[in-house]
Formats: structure tokens, C-alpha cells, sequence
């Protein structure tokens, strides 16, 4: 496989010593970072919005703001949203708690 660099707007063409070490560096790092399982990714999209819904309640945690105990449960809820959730099919049918407002 041909290699290149770019060095000052150059394009360079890799030696073979330079690939060899660079293929040895690029599994280095992907046996050190394996790929996620199907269960971590869907945990992770479910977290990212879960995320995403706290986020427009932060305002609701601020010193000058008295919570509603709608919204303490509502972010508890979210907040414990990925507990349990231990196989992709637990994740997908997860469904989140209504929404609070106030």
C-alpha cells in the first residue's frame, strides 16, 4: 500500500520503513482502543439524549430558581435512565418519561 506525507505543500511517498513503522503504531492503538460492542453504542446514543434532555432542564437546578418536584423526579428519572439496561434490546425499548416543562 502506498503511504504519502505532505511536507511544506510537498506530497512525499513513504519508505517501506516508514509504513512498517506507522502500521506498527496504528494497531498499537486499535488493539488499545478495540471497537465498541453494539451494547456500548447503544447505551451511548441513549445517554447522548438523555444528555441533551437534562440540559434543557439545567436552568431549573439554578440557586435562584425553587424546583418543582415534577422536575426533581423528572431528572432522577433521566438521570437513572441507562440502570439496568444491560443488552441492546433493553436500550431500544426503553422509553423516556414524559417530559417536564416547569
Amino acid at each position: 500500500m502506498s503511504r504519502t506525507r505532505i511536507v511544506n505543500g510537498v506530497v512525499e511517498q513513504l519508505t517501506a520503513e516508514e509504513i512498517t513503522a506507522l502500521e506498527a503504531k496504528e494497531k498499537a492503538w486499535r488493539d488499545a482502543n478495540p471497537e465498541p460492542t453494539p451494547l456500548e453504542l447503544s447505551l451511548g446514543n441513549l445517554r447522548n439524549k438523555r444528555n441533551g434532555l437534562l440540559g434543557k432542564t439545567d436552568w431549573t437546578a439554578n440557586s435562584d430558581v425553587v424546583m418543582s418536584d415534577a422536575m426533581k423526579t423528572y431528572r432522577q428519572q433521566l438521570r437513572d435512565a441507562p440502570t439496568g439496561l444491560d443488552t441492546v434490546e433493553k436500550v431500544e425499548a426503553y422509553e423516556f418519561p414524559t417530559e417536564v416543562t416547569k
